[in-house]
């Protein structure tokens, strides 16, 4: 990567002519920020800075995760190239909810947004950039999104309609400049549950317009019927011409069944609204209590010389717990969801962990657990979730020094590649009987990231001072490789920014 040099906003069909030129079909990321000269005009050495911290902490990290190749920077914007049609708009909806998530505490005139345009076409590559209608027409598109949305060509859309989750909005064909035929354009909409809400909307209004007729009518009937003398009431209240009354009064629970309340996006980065107070007319939503396995107290030794972010080496004091047998579950954790205490109703089968949650989302759910059972549940320190893991080793992995098949839930542990992570409980348990502490889902603790642990509690407790924009993720996921399920094994992210690897589990205190 380096600064880009002579980058053309326009065709880009003319590469220098010195021979024939390597091409290639590939996805082509094209990302601009919103508003760019009034950031550098109200702050110039700030918003540089601001920039370079978001290009080398989550663009280009978000690009090596998904397969793809930075090409350039352009000061204002980028370049990126894809295999995969799949993995580039992954890789874009993860750029635009971390920046959400690092937008949330700014005032609108500071944020940085970036508009993003994504097209599959043929491209001639060159060392240091790329060329070809495909990137115009990327370019192009980039151009017509909103800041913090992710525009997509028909293209693109043909190859990943039912291979992401998330929803789509058709915008139609547009004219772009230099480009002959229109381009068919999408907006990618971060969840299934978003589209349903878009498509939605004209029958939701006629629906409620035909409800309001209806019960208009039936308020005229009603009137009427009050209205007439006592016998002739009576006698019209007796036949079959009174029944309309009860028909609208019928109508609202049918029509509740027919359309269900949107939820809101599972992978919107803003937390759950909070749990409303029952009134003495309501009874809480009973929850499942997790399967709990308490842990005895000890002293261990916690981190490693594998990484930096696992140094220095330090010994840890940790009090009797107990900690979550398994992941939180999807069953779990949609009991919180019908409670109106979690943000959102989770997908898939109701024994595998729930994914895609933030800290936010995980720290909602530990303290509705604990408000319904009357018990201090809470997110385990990230002391207390290396102790559990390790289960009284002190080996690379709980097992030994060596990688074995059928022990844990990654990309290179022995079993194919999976969409999606294994049921709770799939593998061996580690010597306390903890089952998925190393792959699976990644996981939170209560803890605010560092960057290493010089200065960090030796007692157990959870780290809390510092910038706390970011928290620690343990255990690794199904789609890391297995250097990431190692017990010491730690990595940071967005406080409030959801993912699709990330999991949690609970903690009871003593």
């Amino acid at each position: 990567m380096g600064e880009i040099r002579n980058f053309r906003s326009g065709n880009q069909n003319e590469p220098p002519s010195h021979g024939a030129m390597p091409r290639r079909l590939a996805a082509i990321i094209v990302g601009d920020i919103a508003s760019y000269s009034r950031l550098m005009q109200a702050d110039e050495e700030g918003t540089h800075v601001r920039v370079k911290r978001i290009e080398r902490d989550l663009i280009e990290p978000s690009i090596v995760e998904h397969h793809g190749s930075l090409v350039k920077t352009t000061g204002d914007g980028f370049i990126a190239i894809f295999d995969s049609p799949v993995e580039a708009v992954r890789c874009s909806i993860v750029i635009q909810q971390n920046l959400i998530g690092r937008n949330a505490s700014l005032p609108k005139h500071s944020r940085i947004e970036y508009r993003i345009g994504v097209n599959l076409g043929d491209v001639i590559i060159e060392p240091d950039d790329v060329y070809g209608d495909g990137v115009n027409i990327a370019t192009r598109i980039e151009g017509i999104a909103e800041p913090g949305q992710v525009y997509i060509s028909g293209a693109i859309y043909e190859q990943i309609k039912h291979k992401v989750v998330c929803g789509y909005e058709a915008l139609g064909d547009r004219k772009v400049k230099n480009i002959t035929d229109p381009v068919r354009i999408y907006r990618v909409l971060p969840d299934a549950d978003a589209v349903g809400g878009t498509r939605g909307r004209r029958e939701n209004t006629l629906i409620f317009l035909l409800s309001l007729t209806l019960l208009v009518s039936a308020a005229g009937v009603l009137w009427y019927l009050l209205a007439q003398p006592p016998g002739k009431g009576s006698e019209q209240a007796a036949t079959p011409t009174a029944s309309p009354v009860a028909s609208p009064v019928q109508q609202p629970p049918a029509r509740e069944s027919a359309v269900p309340t949107p939820q809101p996006s599972p992978s919107l980065a803003s937390p759950a609204p909070p749990a409303p107070t029952p009134t003495p007319s309501q009874s809480p939503t009973p929850a499942s209590e997790p399967d709990m396995t308490a842990i005895r107290g000890g002293s261990f030794t916690m981190g490693s010389n594998d990484d930096p972010t696992e140094r220095p080496v330090h010994q840890v004091a940790i009090k009797p717990f107990s900690i979550g047998k398994y992941p939180v579950t999807v069953r779990e954790w949609n009991e919180c969801a019908a409670a109106k205490a979690c943000g959102f109703t989770a997908i898939g089968k109701d024994d595998a962990p729930v994914t895609n949650v933030s800290w936010t989302d995980a720290q909602q759910y530990a303290a509705w657990l604990a408000q319904a059972t009357k018990k201090p549940y809470r997110l385990p320190s990230e002391a207390e979730w290396e102790y559990a893991a390790r289960g009284g080793t002190q080996s690379k992995y709980w097992w030994g020094d060596k990688l074995q098949p059928g022990m844990a839930g990654c990309k290179d542990c022995g079993d194919a590649a999976a969409e999606q992570p294994s049921k709770v409980g799939s593998f061996k348990p580690n010597p306390f009987g903890l089952y998925d502490m190393g792959g699976g889902v990644d996981q939170w603790v209560a803890d605010c990231w560092h960057r290493t642990y010089q200065g960090a509690p030796n007692d157990g407790s959870a780290w809390s001072g510092g910038d706390c924009s970011s928290h620690v993720l343990r255990s690794g996921s199904w789609k890391n490789d297995s250097r990431y399920v190692r017990p010491s094994n730690r990595d940071g992210y967005d406080t409030n920014v959801r993912y699709p690897t990330h999991g949690f589990r609970v903690a009871l205190g003593p």
